[in-house]
């Protein structure tokens, strides 16, 4: 197995991605110290589709991706990314989205465990009272995104 991990600075915070085996696994804001264990393309992609998107100029990402959950947090990982740029979605609608409209707890538990955080736009579900709640990242982080996608 190939395993390539990079942390980085961001507009955001440190993130740390890592790749195996050609696939992004994980993007997690860090408090790590800058780090770069052995480079890859991917990552180099990577690097640049997020620069990118926080200069404004990418809406969607273009990375081959793997996650490893339980089949309703797979489906709900994959629902995120059908959220499009700028929109937010709240849990009841992302429940609704994944036929169980009653499971909206779940889908935020699901969606609080997201490891590819931004590249999987976890960021764009709200209370449907339309408040923040929370982050990984911080009520300030996720502000700043959705405030990035809105302008």
């Amino acid at each position: 197995m190939t395993s390539y991990t990079v942390t980085t600075h961001t507009p955001v915070g440190k993130l740390t991605l890592i790749e195996k085996n050609n696939l992004i696994t994980h993007c997690q804001f860090t408090t790590d110290p800058l780090h770069v264990d052995k480079t890859s393309p991917l990552l180099s992609s990577a690097l640049n589709q997020l620069d990118e998107y926080f200069a404004g100029y990418r809406s969607e990402f273009d990375l081959p991706l793997t996650t490893s959950g339980t089949s309703f947090q797979e489906i709900i990982w994959a629902t995120l990314r059908t959220i499009p740029y700028g929109e937010q979605w709240s849990y009841q609608k992302l429940a609704q989205q994944v036929g169980n409209p009653k499971a909206y707890r779940a889908a935020g538990s699901a969606n609080a465990l997201n490891p590819i955080c931004i590249i999987i736009p976890c960021h764009r579900v709200v209370l449907a009272s339309g408040k923040y709640g929370s982050y990984a990242g911080g009520d300030d982080v996720k502000t700043m995104l959705l405030d990035l996608e809105r302008n």
